[in-house]
């Protein structure tokens, strides 16, 4: 490969010969220019506005045009006798994290290869340190009648350095970001993800230039009077998005198709678990909900048995009971004493399952309850009785029981 630039790195107080070689080239097809009626070459000579006349390459050098539209003449001699350091040599100036360097700043790319025998040890010293630092170097050079910016770093056992825009050449994004307030939810998140983990990776050797290839059969066909290549079919899509769920679920099938997995139901990775989580239709993520939603409630299994419509009507009856021994029970202290050891004993049926609602699941729940509530009203009365206040309360208490 043909060098561009000669020159040396600066590493410390370490020079090391290279020269600068194109790391990259463009296969784009170029198109002259023609004179439609008569398909004559349209050429553009350079004319002197003195003399005009036409002037070869040899004769042509450089200037700056001042305000008042002197001009003031720059030779290559000028710009070499520049007194800094980067006119001929790559000066490095630090060495950084490579996450450090906004891609935006990322401009052409070059490979410096040794010149000379001796450049081969300090060469390959460099190259070393920069693979083990895991850092690349930011470097200031002179090209073209400039100085630029640059960033060395390995590739393969070869150091390449690519040009980089100085941070002041980086405009910001100001007026560009969508101006409305936009709320996007979590579903859309997770297909939008599981789009992308339908896509895939992709071998980045593997890609190529569709419309360059387009060009060339079109010109291979008019050149030899053949027909030329039918327009194919336009995809699917483009149009406005009505429904952003809708879009992303159509294009996440799509792209399962695409790669083979027709039918399939494209899942999406689960954050920091490790599991994938299936993506269905929104159709039939709708009727699932409704149908939740219209569904019964479920008997709750309780010490191993279900609850039945019987047992949840026992769990009714106490509340009836203890609501009418409450007033019952105002009359005396010794009614009162009954209506809370009974209620007591109530509240201990309602809030432990484990045992009361797990025995007293049927119909025999209910009548057990009462004879309970009766043997409780009938200890009441013993005990009230001893001070002379449970002859008014216990015709009330049997009656309400």
């Amino acid at each position: 490969m043909r060098s561009i630039w000669n020159g040396a790195i600066s590493f410390g107080l370490v020079s090391i010969p290279i020269k600068l070689v194109n790391a990259t080239e463009s296969h784009a097809i170029s198109f002259r220019q023609i004179h439609t009626t008569d398909g004559g070459r349209i050429r553009y000579r350079k004319v002197c506005e003195l003399e005009e006349k036409e002037v070869t390459s040899a004769e042509i050098g450089k200037a700056y045009e001042e305000a008042d539209g002197s001009m003031v003449p720059i030779t290559d001699e000028d710009l070499a006798a520049l007194p800094i350091p980067t006119a001929k040599t790559i000066e490095i100036v630090a060495f950084i994290p490579a996450d450090r360097i906004d891609p935006l700043q990322m401009g052409a790319a070059y490979y410096l290869a040794v010149n000379g025998v001796t450049a081969a040890k300090p060469y390959t010293l460099l190259r070393e340190a920069l693979k083990r630092s895991q850092k690349v170097a930011l470097a200031k050079f002179a090209l073209r009648g400039r100085e630029r910016l640059g960033m060395l770093r390995v590739v393969d056992d070869v150091i390449a350095m690519h040009g980089l825009l100085w941070p002041d050449e980086i405009r910001a994004p100001e007026g560009v970001a969508p101006e409305a307030e936009v709320t996007v939810r979590d579903a859309e998140l997770d297909l939008a993800d599981a789009l992308m983990e339908t896509l895939g990776e992709v071998d980045v050797d593997s890609l190529h230039d569709d419309y360059r290839e387009a060009v060339e059969e079109m010109i291979a066909a008019k050149a030899s009077g053949a027909p030329l290549p039918s327009e194919p079919a336009a995809a699917a899509g483009g149009g406005k998005v009505i429904d952003l769920m809708a879009a992303l679920e159509n294009s996440v099938q799509a792209a399962r198709e695409a790669r083979g997995g027709a039918g399939e139901s494209a899942e999406a990775p689960d954050s920091g678990s490790g599991e994938v989580a299936e993506v269905t239709s929104l159709p039939a993520r709708r009727k699932a909900a409704a149908a939740r939603r219209s569904a019964p409630t479920a008997p709750k299994e309780v010490g191993g048995k279900k609850s039945t419509a019987s047992g949840r009507a026992a769990k009714k009856a106490p509340a009836k009971k203890r609501a009418t021994k409450t007033t019952a029970g105002t009359g005396t202290a010794g009614t009162r004493t009954a209506g809370t050891g009974t209620a007591g004993k109530r509240a201990s049926a309602k809030t432990t399952p484990s045992k009361s609602a797990a025995t007293k699941s049927t119909a025999t729940k209910s009548t057990s309850v009462k004879g309970t509530a009766k043997k409780t009203a009938a200890s009441s009365k013993s005990t009230s009785a001893a001070k002379g206040t449970a002859k008014k309360a216990s015709p009330k208490k049997r009656a309400s029981a």
